[in-house]
């Protein structure tokens, strides 16, 4: 078998027919790099005491692994255990080990043209994850389901904005959780060419996600395990715990060498402790444990430092999204990330029941924390909704027009003669205008950004055109996206491969949950 996707070429636009001419224009697809410093909120020597500090909470608290497996892998490489199945991690040891784990690394899409460098300063967009339930403007909230569950990966198909998929958006709740996870593997596989994502709830879960993309890239066992091809996200019980199928995930995944996200979820207040320097040091105690431990099941696989710390609201106790807080703790986490060398996740996040101005401001604050944190996995990035539990199509376009803005906004500026325009300067002299002279119909086309959502018209003209604010707007462009699609021209001989053991497994029982 080939080493690479078969993947027909496509025709039409920079990277295929997912930029063919249609009623939407949007960017083209491409990577985006970060050419800015990280911000960093933190000092060196704050961001060395709360490193001090974690392990301070690794070495005389322990972190609770609800896994024998994973307790037994941690004892024999020296760590203690007690009858309370805490750890407690030597800090030379956990050191040692993430200086193991790859600072970069390639996560294959099945269009080689898709595939996504994880590290340094590309920043990488993926559709929020895990929701579940669906709304829209005109159908209002309502359960997850098979039908937008398809709808919403066609949709981040055709957005060129979308590097990868996130999770199940939304968890289709009318398919039975047994197979859930074989037909939302293969609709990603079958509906998509973009990287794809695998729930890590059990080894047979990522046995069944490896094997389901090892056969859509037509792939022998050494190739799949070359070089990463899908990602899981691991997320810890805070405070310091690891409960059995994140533990069995973590391992599965590890040892399959694909592309491992440890991700704790620290809700300062509740979960960690009320200020911000102690909740980062709970994340990054946490994040340290289990990346140790995958290290220790597989030296040198990549994973990726994830950061999750927000706050709540002290008033009701529900999650709060977007917040100072939690646009501070997008930058340090990027911060810690950086003192180990790994790569960064972070997360687009909101608390808005609607896709409505707070949607947006909290969305886009949140996007320039991650952003200017140094990202290189934005979770969440398009869709998220009502503190992550409901994914929205029309807040997917306005996370779209906000994502591309910022694509725009990291484009780096070239000044050399044609930019100085000193011609044109020229050629206008005192008291004159620029639509005009040769300058600009040289660049007109092409100068500045051109929005996906906004609407730049006048008053006037925007009333004439039915006066449409921009969540109508958005209800629009995401209907006629999807009444655009077109699949990906992918190898039907790996396609019909990656079916038949999607089926076979599904006829088998698939995996049904254990305790």
């Amino acid at each position: 078998m080939t080493q690479e996707a078969r993947v027909r070429p496509q025709r039409g636009g920079r990277a295929g027919r997912s930029e063919r001419k249609v009623a939407v224009r949007q960017m083209p697809w491409r990577l985006v790099e970060n050419p800015f410093r990280p911000i960093e909120v933190y000092s060196a020597e704050q961001i060395e005491a709360i490193h001090q500090a974690s392990f301070s909470v690794l070495r005389d608290q322990g972190m609770r692994f609800l896994s024998a497996e994973a307790r037994d892998i941690m004892r024999r490489a020296g760590c203690r255990v007690d009858e309370d199945h805490r750890v407690y991690f030597d800090p030379s040891l956990v050191m040692e080990q993430i200086a193991k784990a790859p600072s970069t690394c390639t996560l294959h899409a099945l269009n080689p043209a898709r595939s996504l460098p994880i590290g340094g300063r590309v920043q990488n967009f993926a559709t929020v994850g895990g929701p579940p339930n669906v709304t829209d403007i005109e159908r209002g909230k309502r359960p997850g389901n098979w039908a937008d569950y398809i709808d919403l990966v066609k949709l981040a198909q055709s957005l060129n904005i979308v590097h990868l998929h996130a999770g199940y958006a939304p968890e289709p709740i009318d398919v039975e959780v047994a197979v859930r996870h074989l037909k939302c593997t293969e609709a990603m596989l079958s509906f998509s060419d973009k990287a794809i994502f695998a729930f890590a709830h059990s080894e047979e879960r990522v046995h069944d996600a490896y094997e389901m993309v090892r056969l859509a890239h037509g792939l022998d066992d050494a190739a799949m395990q070359a070089a990463p091809r899908f990602y899981a996200i691991i997320n810890t019980n805070s405070p310091l715990q690891l409960d059995p199928r994140m533990a069995a995930g973590t391992l599965a995944v590890a040892r399959r060498r694909q592309l491992l996200v440890v991700t704790p979820f620290t809700l300062a207040g509740a979960m960690a402790p009320v200020t911000l320097p102690g909740a980062l040091v709970l994340q990054n105690a946490e994040a340290l444990a289990v990346l140790t431990l995958a290290q220790l099941a597989s030296p040198g696989c990549p994973v990726v430092y994830g950061g999750f710390t927000s706050n709540v609201d002290m008033r009701s106790g529900a999650p709060a999204f977007g917040t100072p807080e939690y646009i501070k703790a997008a930058l340090a986490g990027g911060q810690l990330a950086r003192r180990y060398n790994l790569p960064y996740r972070s997360s687009n996040t909101n608390a808005s029941n609607a896709p409505d101005a707070q949607s947006t401001y909290e969305g886009a604050m949140s996007i320039w924390g991650a952003v200017m944190g140094g990202v290189n996995i934005m979770a969440h990035g398009l869709g998220w909704l009502e503190g992550g539990l409901t994914a929205s199509y029309e807040k997917y376009i306005i996370d779209a027009e906000m994502l591309q803005t910022m694509a725009a906004f990291l484009t780096p500026e070239v000044v050399d003669a044609e930019t100085l325009a000193l011609d044109a300067i020229r050629e206008v002299g005192p008291g004159g205008h620029f639509f005009g002279a040769q300058h600009t119909l040289r660049h007109y086309e092409t100068a500045f950004y051109s929005p996906l959502l906004s609407d730049w018209r006048n008053f006037e003209q925007w009333t004439a055109a039915g006066a449409l604010d921009a969540t109508q707007r958005a209800r629009g462009i995401w209907r006629q996206l999807l009444a655009d699609y077109e699949p990906p021209q992918l190898d039907a001989g790996c396609q019909e491969a990656m079916r038949d053991y999607a089926a076979r497994r599904a006829a088998d029982g698939g995996a049904p949950f254990r305790d």
